[in-house]
C-alpha cells in the first residue's frame, strides 16, 4: 500500500487553495493500491490558508521542539503539523502503507529538501514535518520529483 499526497492526486487542499496535480504520479499509481493523505488538512489546517514554512531547523528538529514552523504573518503552527503528521502516520499504519509519495519541499511532506523558512522560494537540505515522523518510522520516502 502507498500513502501519497492529496494535492499530488489534485485534491485542493495546497494553501492557496490549488492543487499539484501530478500525471506522472496518477500514471505511475494506476496499477498500485493507494490512500490518500494530506497531513495539513489532517492537522486542522483549512485551504486556502497562509503559507507556512519551516523556520529554525526542520521537520525533524521541530518533532524535537528545536525549531517552528511559522506562517507568513509569524503566527506558530508548530503544533498543527505535528498534529498533521501523527494523523498521516497512523492512516498510513491502519492501512498497512510501507511507501509513501509525498509533495517536493513541502514544510509537511519535503523529502530531503525544503523551503527555507524566508518565504522567498529559496530551498535548504531537510524533511518535512510529516516526513520525518513517516521516515522515523520506517515508511519509504519518494516524491513526484524521484518516482522510480
Amino acid at each position: 500500500m502507498i500513502a501519497v499526497s492529496a494535492c499530488l492526486l489534485g485534491y485542493p487542499c495546497k494553501y492557496n487553495g490549488g492543487h499539484n496535480k501530478n500525471q506522472k504520479v496518477l500514471d505511475w499509481l494506476k496499477d498500485k493500491e493507494y490512500i490518500c493523505i494530506c497531513p495539513e488538512s489532517s492537522g486542522g489546517l483549512s485551504s486556502p490558508r497562509t503559507p507556512a514554512e519551516i523556520v529554525g531547523g526542520d521537520g525533524f528538529d521541530v518533532l524535537a521542539s528545536k525549531a517552528k514552523v511559522l506562517d507568513k504573518e509569524g503566527n506558530d503552527v508548530s503544533q498543527a503539523f505535528i498534529n498533521g503528521a501523527m494523523a498521516t502516520l497512523k492512516k498510513a499504519q491502519k492501512h498497512g502503507a510501507d511507501t509513501c509519495i509525498l509533495k517536493a519541499k513541502s514544510p509537511s511532506c519535503g523529502v530531503g529538501t525544503i523551503y527555507d523558512g524566508t518565504f522567498s522560494g529559496c530551498t535548504k537540505p531537510g524533511f518535512g514535518v510529516a516526513a520525518a515522523l513517516l521516515k522515523q518510522n520506517g515508511l519509504k520516502l519518494l516524491t513526484e520529483e524521484n518516482l522510480s
